[in-house]
């Protein structure tokens, strides 16, 4: 394709994404002199950990707690490769005692979010008396292929951002564990024969995106029946959560959740709003509309609320939050 029609085709793709601002890792004009994929990961590596420091400080000052509190750290990433993981690297240079428990995790892509936050919940659990840290980074501009002319590479280049999230959470005998909502009850759903709706190929000049036309579609086939999974079992219904936060993993993802769980835009305001603002950060995105839901949107006590991410595999992981 002509280098004239390759820019007219991205620019349509980018002005139906509805992304109006986005932050990337590097300083523009550094792009151009990642040569191949070691580059861009040495880029990945020392971005990521700077970035996952602050996310972790500022997520453990906001809790009134150190990073000697902490007894676990999850990470997720999806757009870099970190031996020692990005966890270790961040617990060493904010001063996390050397016993942390540690879990990196890498391949849940836009999942990862909900899935970290459930996965806390799993372990505290298990130890009470606990104090839990998810820290997710992901620098999506370091795996853009330049030279890829593909429909799937465009709309990744004008949807996925830059940016970096930490949430911390105690277990419910510890002494803050009235601050904030409370998680009770979790759900996975892996599709059946939908391995190649989203992902990465792998190669010599790095990740490729793989990002399927069917995505929306599997929303409409499995989310509906994924909620009332989740929400039978306690006594709910749809109608009865007063706040959603949703991974915005796109218009047409967006407009489908909205459809089948019969929401409007003004329940999903957040997840547009983050879209907007920041772009999809794959698996940080849900948790910066969770920061905003709690700021912009605060709940009352006895208010239920879903958090909820789709990613590769295909798919789903929703939690069950209460105020």
């Amino acid at each position: 394709m002509p280098e004239s029609s390759s820019r007219a085709v991205a620019a349509r793709f980018h002005s139906s994404a509805r992304v109006g601002f986005r932050h990337l890792a590097l300083a523009i004009e550094r792009y151009d002199e990642l040569d191949g994929f070691t580059a861009a990961n040495d880029a990945f590596l020392s971005a990521a950990v700077d970035l996952g420091c602050e996310a972790a400080l500022a997520a453990l000052a906001d809790a009134g707690l150190r990073p000697s509190d902490v007894d676990l750290i999850v990470s997720t990433t999806v757009t870099g490769i970190a031996v020692p993981s990005l966890d270790a690297r961040i617990a060493a240079r904010i001063g996390m005692r050397p016993d942390v428990k540690r879990i990196p995790i890498i391949g849940l892509g836009c999942l990862a979010g909900a899935a970290g936050v459930a996965r806390l919940h799993d372990f505290l659990r298990g130890w009470p008396n606990s104090v839990a840290m998810l820290v997710s980074v992901e620098l999506c501009s370091l795996t853009v292929q330049r030279q890829d002319a593909s429909a799937a590479n465009m709309i990744a280049s004008g949807l996925f951002g830059d940016g970096a999230a930490a949430v911390v959470a105690v277990g419910s005998e510890h002494r803050g564990a009235a601050a904030g909502p409370q998680v009770v009850d979790s759900l996975s759903h892996l599709y059946a024969d939908s391995e190649r709706a989203m992902g990465w190929d792998v190669g010599s000049t790095g990740l490729k995106i793989v990002l399927g036309a069917e995505v929306p579609e599997l929303v409409r086939e499995h989310l509906a029946d994924d909620v009332k999974s989740l929400l039978t079992p306690h006594g709910l219904e749809i109608g009865d959560i007063a706040r959603w936060i949703c991974h915005p993993g796109g218009p047409k993802v967006i407009e489908t959740i909205q459809s089948v769980l019969g929401l409007d835009e003004d329940d999903l305001a957040m997840t547009w709003r983050s879209l907007h603002e920041i772009g999809n950060l794959s698996s940080a995105s849900v948790l910066h509309v969770f920061a905003d839901t709690l700021a912009a949107r605060p709940a009352s006590p006895g208010d239920w609320g879903v958090l909820m991410a789709m990613g590769p595999g295909f798919c789903a992981e929703l939690v069950l939050l209460k105020w």
